[in-house]
């Protein structure tokens, strides 16, 4: 067995001890506490969407290069000359 699978194994075997054995903490939660949740949660979601979107675009432009779209044909380009007066 390798070295990551045994030290995953053991990181398994603890988190499912610890949450079967584990003892009832009784703590007072301050209200604070409820805005950092609400702050991680939202930051995972705004992280989640992010890397589905990079995905979702890299896919469609791999499906277009496939069919042999092209998303810029009727596009118009302006041109970058510049004029002083």
């Amino acid at each position: 067995m390798s070295t990551m699978r045994k030290l995953f194994a053991a990181g398994a075997v603890l988190t499912v001890s610890m949450l079967m054995f584990g003892l009832n903490g009784y703590a007072y939660i301050d209200p604070s506490v409820m805005t950092y949740l609400i702050q991680a949660v939202a930051g995972v979601v705004i992280a989640i969407g992010a890397v589905a979107g990079i995905y979702w675009r890299r896919a469609k432009k791999k499906m277009a290069d496939k069919m042999g779209i092209d998303e810029n044909k009727n596009k118009e380009v302006e041109s970058d000359d510049i004029q002083l007066n």
